[in-house]
């Protein structure tokens, strides 16, 4: 067991990616996958570019990611109007529906996970993240 908070908290946060990245397997993505499309389901219309500074990957890695998807059918990729060098990433009526599962996973996962604390642990834990978050 950690000693020391930040540790912990490390542990936690591990703990609930490997549950989500097996919630996310039945619906055929990754972790990095499902992170894309989110971000890019937030965004819709985003710069190829954009992903990647929002995932914080390379640009070649982001289109790698978005390769995927799109071969998965829940992105395209269209020529961007008001510049025709950039391409945008808009999500398709299939992506829309796969991130709508994909949040009631992550969801499910996430409400099981913190099933062992009380109401009221939760709502502490909550606030106290909450300072913490910049």
């Amino acid at each position: 067991m950690p000693d020391n908070e930040s540790d912990l908290l490390m542990q936690v946060a591990r703990t609930l990616r490997r549950r989500w990245a097996a919630a996310y397997a039945p619906l055929g993505l990754t972790p990095h996958q499902a992170r894309a499309l989110r971000v890019t389901g937030e965004h819709d219309g985003l710069r190829l570019s954009a992903v990647a500074e929002a995932l914080r990957i390379s640009p070649r890695s982001a289109t790698e990611v978005i390769d995927a998807l799109q071969e998965a059918g829940l992105v395209t990729r269209e020529p961007d109007p008001t510049d025709r060098r950039a391409i945008l990433v808009t999500v398709t009526d299939h992506g829309r529906r796969t991130l709508t599962d994909l949040s009631e996973a992550r969801t499910r996962e996430s409400d099981d996970f913190f099933a062992r604390l009380t109401p009221a642990e939760r709502s502490t834990l909550r606030e106290i993240l909450t300072k913490l978050v910049p």
